[in-house]
């Protein structure tokens, strides 16, 4: 495993050049162990609280939602979601940057850079929404039956002929009103450094006439830096990455909605505009929510923003 690099511009850790990847298109993340913080170790007996609150949450769950009317499981879901992210000790922050028109009803394409796992629950304590996720993931332990119910679509990003069904299923969900989450980057990274956002899945916005909503997504610590312990990335199992949250304490999960975009014609283009809007430094206002827990924190303004930043690095096309 190669070890993370000294940027000798800015002085910071960042990731290791990507190695090849399978395909041309298939997404390659660099990051790996040596990129992820070692947790702040929680005591044993909070840890093993945390252990039976998420089995609790996990396994009521199925059973909550056959018995709530359908119009009424997207507020289930999300409450479920604020329950599950609590029992793992993180809570979170809503930052909204979005304009007034921004939050009318109806299809919106939502689009957020990807750290790990935790993510979708997150994104899912915000607004319930179906996500493209790796086909996997349907099958992992008892976080697969919770994927079934939010209606995952799945994609195999080694097989290219897969991306015109998944991009027909986005399009005909959005056309519906729903809202639909993708991770353009292709596969997670470990916040720190990025890789380039994909255009192919922003097809969908196209086809549909639907507009995008960016999300910038990020992990911070107690002191407000930035935090890699949610990272699910390299070598990492799921049980490795589920075992270094469940250690961690006081890890928050920002979640800023940004301004919507038009999809206008180009998903290149598009995808471009996205990436700007993500990594552009922006001001918050509108409200501040903080999940699990009474204390309440300070909407991150351009001055922390800037304190979090870290040396971009990108994958290979």
């Amino acid at each position: 495993m190669m070890p993370a690099l000294l940027s000798p511009e800015t002085g910071s850790l960042s990731c290791p050049p990507a190695e090849a990847s399978a395909h041309a298109w298939m997404p390659h993340s660099p990051c790996g162990p040596s990129c992820v913080d070692a947790p702040a170790e929680a005591g044993t007996l909070r840890v093993a609280a945390r252990i039976a609150g998420i089995a609790g949450v996990l396994l009521s769950f199925p059973i909550a939602h056959y018995a709530t009317p359908r119009r009424r499981r997207a507020g289930l879901q999300r409450r479920y979601a604020r329950a599950l992210l609590a029992c793992c000790g993180i809570r979170v922050r809503i930052v909204d940057n979005r304009a007034p028109d921004d939050r009318r009803e109806g299809g919106v394409l939502m689009v957020a850079r990807h750290i790990g796992w935790t993510d979708i629950v997150a994104l899912t304590a915000v607004e319930p929404v179906s996500f493209v996720a790796r086909a996997d993931m349907v099958e992992w332990p008892m976080l697969g039956d919770v994927a079934k119910r939010v209606r995952v679509i799945p994609i195999e990003r080694e097989r290219l002929r897969q991306l015109p069904s998944v991009i027909a299923t986005m399009a005909d969900r959005l056309r519906a009103g729903e809202r639909v989450t993708f991770f353009p980057e292709g596969t997670t990274w470990c916040g720190r450094a990025h890789g380039r956002l994909r255009p192919a899945l922003f097809q969908a916005a196209i086809d549909s006439d639907t507009p995008v909503q960016p999300i910038r997504l990020r992990y911070l610590d107690r002191a407000g830096d930035l935090s890699t312990i949610p990272g699910f990335v390299g070598i990492d199992s799921l049980a490795d990455s589920i075992r270094r949250v469940l250690r961690s304490k006081g890890v928050v999960a920002e979640i800023a909605l940004q301004p919507q975009l038009l999809p206008d014609t180009d998903r290149h283009e598009l995808a471009r505009r996205c990436e700007q809007t993500l990594e552009g430094d922006t001001v918050a206002r509108a409200f501040t929510d903080v999940i699990h827990g009474s204390e309440h924190l300070e909407a991150v303004g351009t001055g922390a923003d800037r304190r979090a930043e870290a040396p971009r690095a990108t994958a290979g096309k």
